[in-house]
């Protein structure tokens, strides 16, 4: 199979996701502005889940780049990661309309904790697939940010149970460190496609 027809069936499953959560911003029925200050927790938790899925959406096409064929357990591994996916815009409701109370907030965590342990498998399988000498082998090198979110996302589920703002701030803060523009892949493409050109 090509690699097309999966970034393409990908790219597909994050559009509708996002389309999803976005209908969950209910218009009010009021002309006044504190209705909307009312629709604030909705639009917030909106908000960072739109930045995860961005993010996913991103490492995911720089994954995508690095792979040179798609085989069955490629596919059920991406099949995986976005069956995870799809259910962020739920958690993200909850959330949202629970004004990020406790066990909504833990739940939140549980759907960022999912598909991150499903995009490592997905990695697991590419790196299987392309070889320990592959251009991805050399570009996620330890993938320090990789191996620590699922521990982040444990430790803000756990404190959800506790102090629910404390966790959210906790999810925040990890989306935020995925901000950080991680150019590991672009730079092996950069050098593989400079070394076929010279």
């Amino acid at each position: 199979m090509e690699k097309d027809r999966l970034a393409a069936f990908s790219d597909g499953v994050l559009a509708i996701i996002i389309t999803i959560m976005v209908l969950e911003l209910k218009a009010p029925h009021s002309a006044e502005w504190s209705e909307l200050l009312k629709l604030l927790p909705v639009f917030l938790s909106y908000v960072l889940s739109f930045l995860y899925v961005g993010i996913y959406w991103n490492n995911h096409h720089h994954l995508l780049q690095t792979c040179t064929h798609v085989n069955g357990a490629i596919l059920w591994a991406n099949t995986h990661l976005l069956f995870w996916l799809s259910l962020i815009p739920f958690a993200t409701a909850w959330m949202g309309e629970n004004h990020f109370a406790s066990q909504p907030s833990m739940l939140y965590g549980v759907s960022l904790l999912m598909p991150a342990l499903a995009y490592y498998i997905l990695e697991l399988v590419l790196l299987r697939s392309e070889g320990k000498d592959s251009m991805l082998a050399r570009a996620l090198g330890s993938d320090f940010k990789g191996k620590i979110s699922p521990f982040i996302y444990i430790a803000g589920i756990i404190i959800a149970y506790f102090n629910p703002m404390i966790s959210n701030a906790i999810y925040v803060f990890a989306a935020l460190m995925w901000l950080v523009p991680d150019r590991r892949i672009e730079r092996i493409i950069g050098d593989v496609e400079g070394d076929a050109k010279g």
